[in-house]
């Protein structure tokens, strides 16, 4: 079992002995997509995949925020992001945007990208190199940005 499956079933005990019913709710939400995916591709998920899912999971619940507080559901929005600030427990540190930026710049440098042609190896490259420690679409931004300016 992967550590960070592992990580979350430790979680979800704790919590239930704690009564803490809406925190188990989420993890074990999380937890379910986390077997049915696995049931799905006949596999067992080691800590990268499940990171995967975590990333998703987190990705589905901020435009969910989005649109409620857009719409003036404070109620559902407030649901929203308390089950954001669960997930978030098991996603590794964020990278900064200075340690970021100086990522993206070293890696256009090393693999001598000049025009946006080269941003999909670059992009492919610094996905693997931020799992879950980056939001994707600022990484695409900072590469669009030091490629043609």
């Amino acid at each position: 079992m992967s550590q960070l499956k592992q990580t979350l079933s430790d979680n979800i005990k704790t919590s239930m002995k704690a009564r803490e019913l809406e925190r188990v709710k989420v993890l074990r939400n999380v937890q379910a997509v986390v077997k049915q995916i696995e049931i799905d591709r006949q596999t067992e998920l080691d800590d990268a995949g499940v990171l995967e899912i975590l990333q998703k999971q987190l990705k589905q619940r901020q435009e969910s925020l989005g649109i409620f507080t857009e719409n003036g559901r404070d109620d559902l929005a407030a649901k929203e992001q308390f089950e954001i600030e669960i997930i978030n427990e098991f996603m590794p540190k964020q990278m900064d945007n200075d340690e970021l930026a100086a990522l993206v710049n070293a890696e256009i440098a090393e693999q001598g990208a000049t025009s946006m042609r080269d941003m999909g190896s670059v992009m492919g490259v610094l996905k693997n190199k931020t799992a879950g420690r980056a939001d994707p679409a600022l990484i695409s931004k900072l590469v669009k940005k030091a490629l043609q300016g």
